[in-house]
């Protein structure tokens, strides 16, 4: 039993995983073999996969500059996946080496290599803790220690909200944390759609393919629910989007060249910064 309450033998090697197969679309090695067959399964019906991991990574690093350069110096990444540098944390203290990161995932894996490479730093956490339990990762000490719920939070969910059901009720979700940050803080979002991108004007939707890839995800610890930017957007809630709203995310407020329509077609994520106020 480790300092997080689990075994070794908790680690369901059984079914893929979400987070392991993303740390494979970006080239990652902690992974296992159904992982690995589940996400070249996804490569093989949308080879753009990858693009699309590797785009969302970006998104994820220039949101959390932004927000930092605006004066937030405290983060609650929740689903972070298996550690991937640069981390939240390294990315964040490019800007500001003071700012305090803690780190939330519902996978064993992800807490082993937590120490090393995610909390080894100082001023930052991790806890094993669900998407879908707002409540419980909020009250749990290791995050209270870290955050200060008087001062401006960065909320992080990345990739994770097209992982609960509409039955699970992600906006009550969004709005559970929303209730317990106070004003000026910030959600970073990103979400996959089946959407054609609106510029291309060959654009469509591979049902054969998105069918292929959501039937994958069925097997998984945690299916896929894709959805489009007028479901996404009311997800933000509290959080009044800032420019230029929700876009592509190589679309939000990029820091070097624009992809043409065909690859922002290709990128299957949606993502935004909100600001509670």
């Amino acid at each position: 039993m480790n300092q997080q309450g689990f075994a070794a033998e908790d680690i369901d090697t059984s079914r893929p995983h979400p987070a392991r197969m993303y740390d494979y679309y970006l080239g990652g090695w902690d992974n296992y073999e159904v992982d690995r067959q589940a996400a070249e399964h996804v490569i093989r019906a949308h080879p753009q996969v990858r693009l699309s991991a590797r785009a969302n990574r970006a998104f994820l690093q220039r949101a959390v500059r932004e927000v930092v350069r605006g004066g937030v110096r405290q983060i609650i990444d929740v689903g972070t996946g298996i550690p991937t540098s640069p981390n939240t944390h390294e990315v964040a203290r490019e800007i500001a080496p003071d700012v305090r990161v803690a780190y939330v995932d519902n996978d064993p894996i992800v807490a082993t290599h937590a120490g090393a490479k995610l909390t080894g730093t100082g001023q930052a956490g991790f806890v094993l803790g669900d998407v879908r339990d707002p409540e419980a990762i909020l009250s749990r000490p290791e995050v209270r220690e870290l955050i200060d719920f008087s001062e401006p939070v960065a909320l992080l969910l990345v990739a994770v909200l097209h992982f609960v059901t509409d039955e699970e009720d992600p906006a009550g979700i969004v709005a559970a944390f929303a209730d317990a940050l106070p004003t000026g803080s910030h959600l970073i979002l990103s979400h996959a759609t089946a959407e054609p991108y609106e510029g291309y004007a060959d654009g469509y939707t591979d049902v054969k393919a998105r069918d292929s890839v959501v039937g994958t995800y069925k097997n998984a610890t945690a299916g896929l629910n894709l959805r489009d930017r007028a479901a996404v957007e009311p997800l933000f809630g509290a959080f009044e989007l800032l420019d230029p709203g929700l876009v592509r995310v190589p679309l939000w407020r990029p820091d070097g060249p624009v992809p043409g329509p065909e690859e922002l077609n290709d990128t299957i994520f949606y993502g935004g910064v909100g600001r509670k106020g």
